[in-house]
């Protein structure tokens, strides 16, 4: 497994209810820049995506934002993006998802709509057809992947997951703890485990 240099995270370009949402993303972020690891996502400056790259910005971190041209006038701002240190501006959603792919060590998903879903199902698929072998998390904020974490294990048990072994999320209930775990699954050495990984700790 490569080193980890370059975390992808996926979430909404919205903030979702409350501020909890926005919070994590806040403190993903910072994480994210103290443990020296770029930021790639999706170039939005608004809702959660806006808050973890204003977290990594604030830390002194490095951002690439990768957005498609029809996009920026939807999720974010010019003075927003004139931060990023790294901005790609695409033709379409296609070319977005395969930048974001190769720039990244490993994926992270917070909460968000049904992109970010589409996001992290075609980063889990990719990995059950063997074309990698980078971390894949889910930070779990309230359990708001419950339901979806659910359904991966009931598809599991209905037999329609045949190479289950490669494809093993990790579920982090903890904000602060998501870095160390990709960190650490980086850094492991390759066991045999089946299902959906529950990482506890107490970092």
């Amino acid at each position: 497994m490569n080193p980890i240099r370059s975390v992808c995270v996926y979430c909404g370009s919205s903030p979702g209810r409350g501020d909890t949402y926005m919070k994590a993303g806040h403190i993903l972020g910072k994480s994210l820049a103290e443990a020296g690891l770029r930021l790639v996502y999706g170039g939005g400056t608004k809702g959660v995506m806006g808050a973890v790259s204003e977290g990594v910005l604030r830390a002194g971190g490095k951002v690439s934002g990768i957005i498609p041209r029809f996009l920026i006038s939807k999720e974010a701002t010019e003075v927003a993006l004139g931060r990023l240190d790294e901005l790609v501006v695409t033709d379409n959603m296609h070319q977005r998802k395969h930048l974001m792919f190769e720039k990244s060590d490993a994926f992270v998903a917070l909460p968000g709509g049904i992109g970010t879903v589409e996001e992290i199902v075609e980063i889990m698929t990719w990995a059950q057809l063997g074309h990698h072998r980078k971390p894949i998390v889910f930070a779990n904020v309230d359990g708001f992947w419950n339901p979806m974490l659910a359904l991966l294990d009931h598809m599991r048990a209905e037999g329609f997951v045949h190479t289950g072994h490669l494809v093993q999320p990790l579920v982090v209930d903890r904000i602060e703890a998501v870095v160390a775990a990709i960190l650490a699954e980086g850094a492991a050495v390759d066991a045999p485990t089946t299902g959906v990984q529950t990482l506890i700790d107490k970092l």
